[in-house]
């Protein structure tokens, strides 16, 4: 590692407001997974993340960063940030979160040894493609981002990997959450998870991947549900679902796993649940990389009171307020050692490939379960 450094300099964190909670558990992963070496116990780098009255900013650092490996924390999707901006409180939002996260990359001013940004949400990733006169928000911003000097972009589940074609000359790293997710799930309700009596469910055409994956390494069967969408509207900026369409084995007396790569509203999964339900399914649970639910909880605190939904596992990659953490239904899964794997292992120059195999381990981890 002291060779490492002396390559790189020392590792610093970065970490924005909007992971302040997440980055401080990265900070004592690290300094657990460093032990006695030449580094402090404390990689976070102070700073002042400053909001004027009128709605602008800054950011300033405290300690040098001059010739360290730096790692950018930021959650783009947390709306529990506020400011006081012309006397209202004032929620930041993405293209807010956004912009400090270049207030921070000008504020390094090109001092560090390389700057890696760990964005677990990625920004704009639901705009990613063209459909007509569209703005490409997702490929501007991490081409903006490459011009600004940042060597690696990590990211978790990003709605269409493809979006790293934006940035050939940017390492760019695409991380699933799937093993803690499905250790979790294990661990608290896999007594019982075999063929005769899971199913696996994909909740549209675009996470069947996601889902044949999950069936695969539990050796399960796969669904999937399809949405037929009225084409001749547009609801808030998207056709209106008429219907969702069943494709797969009989549901009748199984458990359910929905797998997803977020919830926003929550609408599509809420129609499924009561879908396969309705079917006969027993238990019902839910894992997704993010859970947003835009529009609140209360549509699945009465899934839940009905007996319809047992449990959403996800993860806290993206803000979730402690109302939701409290729920018996909403099961948040902690990324903080992962990421610190990632951080430690990158900072050493060693490939991340064995920390992204998972199947292994879930193999493992269903061997010893058994």
């Amino acid at each position: 590692m002291q060779n490492q450094e002396q390559e790189h300099g020392q590792l610093g964190l970065v970490v924005l407001e909007s992971s302040r909670e997440l980055g401080e558990n990265v900070n004592a992963w690290l300094s657990v997974m460093h032990g006695e070496s030449s580094q402090p116990e404390n990689f976070i780098v102070p700073i002042d993340q400053t909001r004027f009255a009128n709605g602008e900013g800054k950011i300033r650092l405290r300690d040098s960063v001059r010739a360290k490996d730096i790692y950018i924390l930021c959650d783009v999707g947390n709306y529990g940030c506020t400011y006081k901006m012309f006397g209202f409180e004032n929620h930041l939002g993405p293209d807010e979160h956004f912009q400090d996260v270049k207030r921070a990359i000008s504020a390094i001013g090109g001092k560090a040894s390389r700057v890696t940004l760990i964005m677990p949400l990625l920004y704009a990733s639901r705009q990613h493609k063209r459909k007509g006169r569209e703005s490409l928000d997702c490929s501007l911003a991490l081409q903006e981002l490459g011009n600004l000097g940042v060597q690696a972009i990590i990211t978790f589940d990003a709605h269409d990997p493809s979006i790293s074609n934006a940035i050939p000359l940017v390492s760019f790293e695409n991380i699933f959450p799937t093993y803690t997710i499905l250790k979790n799930l294990v661990q608290h309700e896999g007594h019982n998870i075999n063929k005769d009596n899971f199913l696996v469910i994909s909740p549209d055409t675009g996470a069947m991947d996601r889902a044949i994956y999950y069936a695969n390494v539990l050796g399960l069967d796969v669904g999937m549900f399809y949405k037929r969408r009225d084409h001749s509207v547009i609801v808030d900026g998207k056709n209106p679902i008429i219907q969702h369409e069943y494709i797969g084995r009989d549901v009748q007396g199984k458990d359910i796993l929905i797998v997803d790569d977020m919830i926003a509203s929550g609408e599509s999964v809420l129609d499924i649940i009561k879908e396969v339900k309705r079917r006969g399914a027993a238990r019902i649970f839910v894992a997704a990389s993010f859970a947003f639910f835009t529009e609140g909880t209360a549509k699945f605190q009465e899934a839940y009171d009905k007996g319809y939904l047992t449990r959403v596992y996800t993860t806290n990659l993206s803000h979730i307020p402690d109302s939701i953490r409290s729920t018996p239904w909403c099961a948040v899964v902690d990324m903080s050692k992962f990421i610190a794997k990632i951080i430690h292992t990158l900072h050493a120059d060693q490939s991340i490939s064995p920390l992204l195999n998972s199947t292994q381990k879930i193999k493992k981890l269903l061997e010893t379960k058994e």
